[in-house]
């Protein structure tokens, strides 16, 4: 895809050289090197996003910036704008934050890291008042997840895959029977989409530096977040293999490290639900996984390794399941450790 020059001048930077940056399934992004030295990120924002998130980006990163975290912060176009909509497309700048990202973990330390990073960001946007313009109200609506894959199971009789994905979803619908309930009464500022590839790591001490992709920031209860991050990180062979495994050795190092960087956030039984927090969104990300291999939805599906959308998520689907079974088979070591952590830390408040 071609950047038109227009769309640089606007942001002053129409003397910039453009390098695409593969990483990033919602927005296309491009890093930008001045001739100055200096290095800034453009990002057509995908259409799912209204452009007023990009305000409540630049609330968010002035806030982080203000309480001495490192980030990426808005540039404005030269008129003074936080983006710019040009031929039914909105386009953003943001400063660059050197480093590296990574799809999976490779060791303790790095999910010891991102735990005390997310911890930091958690605790610094703690007294954030703000009002966001894309709330992303029921992103982790379990239950709705799983109302739709039987919605999908119960319409797409005829899909080709059919046979294929159904014994996947009984097996999923079956596992969320006994799923336990989570404390979700109180809301909380969070990244909204804290897989590993949005952590940025230095890359000779593996020190977690700062956060990107901050168009998913909203409200919703911390356990849901702290659940995706763990699912995420403590599946060391990523989500395109059926043969995936849960590191108990990284989820010890993920709560150590996030106790470290917010150790009076959560409440008791927000800190002994993070197992169960992290079975659950492992079994919801299943659950959109398989209703995306019948109602072929998914936006960001691999056609170098996939034939079609279908197959790619069923492959996903069968990897978070796995996923989910592996935590429950740990589940009473992870609440050991869990409980260790606050012993060690101190009761949370």
């Amino acid at each position: 895809m071609q950047v038109d020059l227009k769309v640089l001048t606007a942001f002053g930077l129409g003397d910039g050289q453009l390098t695409r940056l593969e990483s990033g399934l919602i927005n296309a992004s491009w890093r930008v090197d001045t001739p100055s030295g200096k290095s800034f990120v453009l990002q057509r924002v995908n259409p799912m996003f209204p452009a007023t998130i990009n305000s409540d980006i630049d609330a968010v990163t002035r806030h982080l910036r203000d309480k001495g975290m490192p980030t990426p912060l808005i540039v404005p176009t030269t008129e003074g704008a936080p983006a710019l909509q040009a031929a039914c497309e909105v386009w953003r700048v943001l400063t660059y934050l050197p480093g590296v990202s990574r799809d999976t973990l490779k060791n303790a330390r790095q999910a010891s890291e991102a735990g005390a990073l997310l911890g930091r960001f958690h605790r610094a946007v703690s007294d954030l008042d703000h009002t966001f313009s894309n709330p992303r109200l029921g992103v982790h609506d379990t239950a709705a997840h799983l109302a739709n894959l039987q919605s999908a199971l119960n319409a797409h009789g005829d899909h080709p895959q059919f046979d294929m994905v159904e014994p996947i979803a009984e097996r999923i619908l079956e596992m969320a029977r006994r799923l336990p309930e989570l404390p979700l009464a109180r809301e909380r500022i969070v990244h909204g989409d804290p897989k590993i590839s949005n952590f940025i790591f230095e890359s000779d001490t593996d020190e977690a530096i700062g956060l990107v992709d901050l168009d998913t920031v909203a409200s919703m209860p911390i356990v849901l977040e702290l659940g995706d991050a763990f699912r995420s990180w403590c599946n060391p062979l990523g989500e395109d293999t059926t043969e995936t495994t849960f590191s108990v050795p990284f989820f010890c190092a993920a709560i150590g490290g996030y106790a470290r960087g917010a150790p009076d956030l959560l409440s008791a039984d927000e800190w002994q639900a993070l197992p169960d927090a992290t079975l659950t969104i492992a079994l919801e990300l299943a659950a959109r996984f398989a209703a995306d291999a019948l109602q072929e939805s998914y936006f960001g599906w691999n056609k170098a390794r996939f034939d079609n959308a279908s197959r790619h998520n069923q492959i996903r689907a069968a990897g978070q399941l796995c996923l989910a079974e592996k935590i429950r088979v740990e589940w009473e070591v992870l609440q050991c450790a869990v409980s260790d952590t606050r012993d060690t830390r101190g009761e949370p408040r």
